[in-house]
């Protein structure tokens, strides 16, 4: 069954995880916004990614609702709450039940996402099938987007950010910084942490090179027993910035090397190149579906991430910064 648009005034879409995955929905939500002429754009968020989305030109609103478990009471008054703001369309991009169940008890009546987690409260859905990992993660949000009858020429996943961040200021013009992102939340795709420090170390070594370590909160303590005492060469911003704040330092940068991290999707949201680091051998979590996205940049893989040399990466690294 068709979308008709011409009712649709009001949408909302659904991105409340991490920061690299809400960045691969850009040209989703561009896409919503431009094949619904004069409908308003509402997206849902966790709070964290507020100034990202806040540089989004095509959204009208934001509501922070975080990715966690709810209290049915919480569940009822959003849910009130929604359906007073009269949604015309409800497009889910990251499977949830309890947001199922929420777009559903709102009265949306037009409800998209995918055929799980209570897929049966949609009204449009599809399978799910990105585990196998057959096509990039933003070529997936636009074929469920599709779905709601949005398209887009413009896939890319820029952002406009501005250089707000002074932290870096002290540098010289001449000086080239490339950031470092030794960090992952999975640790099957974890390239080993003294192989990320030699590598820092063999960087910061070249003439008008300087290494700055990136993290969030969660590496702060791991990343001052690793980073600490290494000299002026090896700047560590460790659980230093914002986000945005971040993407204006590696806006400022070179380049990002870096394993399968968020890091890599806002380096290339602000056109810098990256080196990333992936696995080969796990269905879902190649580069394949989460490299980096139309940008020139590198992608390194191996079955075991071991077998993958700080030489190897070094170089990749030299020849991007000539």
């Amino acid at each position: 069954m068709q979308i008709d648009k011409k009712p649709v005034k009001n949408i909302l879409a659904v991105r409340n995880d991490r920061f690299g995955e809400f960045l691969l929905n850009v040209p989703a939500f561009r896409a919503l916004k431009k094949s619904f002429p004069g409908a308003k754009l509402t997206l849902v968020i966790n709070s964290n990614l507020r100034e990202l989305a806040a540089c989004m030109e095509f959204v009208d609103n934001i509501i922070i609702w975080e990715n966690k478990r709810h209290k049915f009471s919480q569940i009822i008054k959003f849910s009130r709450e929604l359906k007073n703001s009269k949604y015309d369309l409800c497009v889910i991009l990251n499977p949830a039940k309890e947001f199922n169940i929420i777009s559903f008890l709102a009265g949306i009546p037009m409800r998209v996402g995918y055929a799980r987690k209570w897929g049966f409260l949609l009204t449009h859905k599809l399978e799910d099938k990105k585990h196998l990992g057959q096509k990039h993660e933003i070529e997936y949000n636009l074929e469920l987007a599709g779905l709601a009858g949005a398209e887009t020429k413009d896939k890319s996943a820029s952002l406009n950010i501005a250089l707000r961040s002074n932290i870096l200021s002290y540098l010289g013009p001449e000086e080239k910084l490339v950031a470092i992102h030794p960090w992952t939340s999975d640790p099957l795709k974890q390239w080993p942490p003294e192989s990320f420090l030699e590598l820092a170390k063999r960087l910061s070594l070249l003439p008008t090179v300087k290494a700055v370590i990136i993290g969030g909160k969660d590496e702060l303590r791991k990343g001052a027993q690793v980073y600490h005492g290494l000299g002026d060469r090896i700047i560590n911003m460790t659980a230093k910035t914002t986000l945005t704040e971040l993407a204006g330092i590696l806006k400022k940068c070179k380049l990002l090397i870096s394993g399968d991290s968020g890091p890599v999707h806002l380096a290339c949201a602000v056109n810098t190149p990256v080196i990333a680091i992936f696995r080969n051998d796990l269905p879902g979590k190649t580069a394949k579906r989460w490299g980096p996205w139309q940008v020139q940049s590198k992608v390194i893989e191996k079955s075991n991430l071991s077998d993958i040399s700080v030489d190897e990466v070094f170089n990749k690294a030299k020849e991007v910064l000539g």
